[in-house]
């Protein structure tokens, strides 16, 4: 039962630094989803924090909403 657990709480475990990322979107005046998309097609003019960031966010942005 632990094991499954620590499985469920990878996300919370994750996310450091809550609404940080958002946070960056909204100044550079773009989505969530676009300034990820941004920040992993030029990687190299990103901190490698925004870089993890942003993978971390089109990670959750592909999970399923549950209805």
């Amino acid at each position: 039962m632990a094991n499954s657990s620590k499985k469920q709480n990878w996300i919370k475990d994750a996310i450091k630094r809550p609404g940080a990322f958002s946070k960056k979107a909204k100044s550079a005046d773009m989505s969530t989803a676009a300034y990820a998309n941004k920040v992993m097609s030029n990687k190299g003019n990103f901190s490698k924090r925004t870089q993890r960031q942003a993978s971390l966010a089109k990670t959750l942005m592909g999970f399923k909403k549950r209805t």
